[in-house]
Parts: structure tokens; sequence; C-alpha cells
């Protein structure tokens, strides 16, 4: 089992390197002319942050991957988890390339996205069931040693949970901080429950992710310097869904990850309620924009956000004790 030293040196690496990397690839993305494009029908008050760097995802990962091979801590379990990371932090780069060098503000067609996101989250489900000593099995929160099996579908289920994640986590990335914040928070919580059962490849990977989060947040919190595009927020999708499979917890997800469970949510019944009856139930989706438009300053919804989420991984915490 981990020492506590080492999970705080990951911490402090990552968020170290973050911190250096910062003013090295924030001016070379300028000079790129890798800037953002913000969508017209948008907040107003968003339109200011037209050409503000993105894909400063990069910056995150550089500083995961140093911290984690520097570990020492190197297994099939930490491989997966860089695999899936940086596995849809590359869908997501392709995405913000596309955008940024095709000048085309939508990147990537939805099928093409779903394509490699299907391939990627059926890898990890496979990998899980044949590697985890509950096979099939997954934990059922709130009820003490209490199992679901999930027999033959136990892989799609695994990848719709992965895929629906990833598109969260990537919708929720629409103000300076909220991703960054929402899933340090998230992984904080990851971190504690692999170290209680001494998955150590999960507990330096989730220390090391968190860092280089809480690293970024000082050029990503408001106003932003850079943000982390699609790029950034489609790895990080992609590792809390890694994180949480792994742990046979995929069912905790809506539960601690409830800001990225609302976003998508409002996302889905904006569009079904425009579709059947020609309303819409918000003011914007996804829902953060909603409380934009209700008059609440953006640094209000990221910090109420926030707040939110750290209940939420207490309520989390209670769920598995």
């Amino acid at each position: 089992m981990l020492e506590y030293k080492q999970i705080i040196i990951s911490i402090i690496m990552s968020f170290i390197i973050t911190l250096i990397l910062g003013p090295l690839v924030i001016p070379m993305l300028k000079r790129l002319n890798i800037g953002q494009s913000i969508r017209a029908e948008g907040p107003q008050s968003h339109l200011s942050k037209s050409g503000t760097p993105t894909m400063g995802g990069l910056i995150i990962f550089i500083a995961l991957l140093i911290s984690v091979l520097t570990s020492g801590v190197l297994n099939k379990d930490m491989y997966v988890l860089l695999l899936s990371t940086f596995g849809f932090g590359l869908i997501g780069f392709i995405d913000d390339y596309i955008i940024v060098a095709k000048k085309r503000n939508l990147g990537l067609k939805p099928y093409q996205k779903i394509i490699g996101q299907v391939v990627l989250a059926v890898m990890l489900a496979l990998y899980q069931s044949n590697t985890s000593v509950l096979g099939t099995k997954v934990i059922i929160p709130f009820l003490k040693n209490q199992y679901l099996d999930l027999g033959i579908l136990y892989v799609p289920f695994i990848a719709f949970v992965v895929i629906g994640t990833v598109n969260s986590v990537n919708l929720t990335d629409g103000l300076d901080g909220l991703a960054s914040g929402v899933t340090l928070i998230v992984l904080s919580f990851f971190g504690i429950v692999s170290m209680k059962l001494g998955m150590d490849s999960i507990s330096i990977f989730s220390a090391a992710l968190a860092g280089a989060c809480l690293g970024f947040l000082m050029h990503n919190a408001y106003p932003a310097k850079v943000f982390m595009g699609d790029t950034g927020s489609m790895g990080l999708g992609g590792a809390v869904a890694a994180i949480a499979i792994l742990l046979n917890l995929p069912l905790i997800i809506p539960i601690v990850g409830g800001i990225y469970f609302a976003e998508a949510l409002s996302v889905i019944i904006q569009v079904l309620s425009f579709k059947l009856t020609g309303k819409r139930v918000f003011l914007m989706s996804p829902l953060h924009h909603h409380f934009e438009h209700k008059g609440w300053k953006e640094t209000k919804v990221v910090i109420v956000f926030w707040s939110i989420t750290a209940v939420l991984c207490l309520i989390g915490g209670l769920a598995l004790n």
C-alpha cells in the first residue's frame, strides 16, 4: 500500500509542472493562432473570450504523464488509465485541430467522434471484465457488500457509461474553471477511495491528475488565460470514467459527478422539449448557461457548482461505507 508521501509528491509534482508549462505553452498557442471560437448564439458576455488560446488540455496531460512515469507505480491498470485518458484526449485534440486549422466551428462530425469513443469504451469494458476479480459485477452504492452482476450486458453498459461520462464532462466545460474545478474534486474523491482499497496505480494516477487540474486552474480560472478545449475535457472524461470502471464503481458516477449528469441531462431535455413541443425548458443549455441568463455571474455559477460537487462527493463517501 502506498505511503501518503508518494501521493503528496505526485500532487505537488504535477501541480508545479503545470504551473511552469502554462507560461511556456500559452504564448506558443497564441503564436500558432490557436484561439477559441465563440458561438454567436451563446451568452453575449462570452464574446469577449473569442481568440483565447485553447487546447490547453495538453498542459494537463504533459504534467500527468511526467508525474506518473516517474512515480515508479506502473502496471496494466496504469497503462489502461493512460490509454483511456490520452485516447479520448486524442479525439478531442483532432476535434480542436479541425476547428482551429480549418475554421469549422463544429469540428469532427458526431458519427466520427462516436466511432472513436465506442472503440475505446469497449476496450476498457473488455479489459475490466477479464481482469477484475468481480468479473461482470459492479458495486451498488449505499448497499454494503452488494453487487449487481450485469453478465452479457456488462460491456454495452460500461461502454454507455464511459461515452456518457466523456461527453458530459465535455458539456461541463463551458465556463472558466468549471470543468477543471469540478473534476479536481471528483478526482480527489476517487483518490481517497482507491487509497482505502489499496489500489496504488489508481491512487497515484488520481493524485497526479488532480494536481495537474489544480495547476491548470491557475491559468484557467476567471478570467481564463487558456481553455482546455475538447482535448482537455474529453481526456478528463476518459480519465474519470476509467477510474470508476477499474474501481468497479460506474454506478457512483451519477452521484459524485452529479454536475456532469445535470449538464448532459439539461441538453437532452432542452432538445427533446423543443422538438416535441416547440418550447424550451431552460433559458439556454447546458445548465450553466441557464443560470448565466438568470443573471448569475460566471464566477458565482462556478463556485456553486464546485460546492455542489464537494457535497455530492461527501454523499458518495457515505454511499461506500
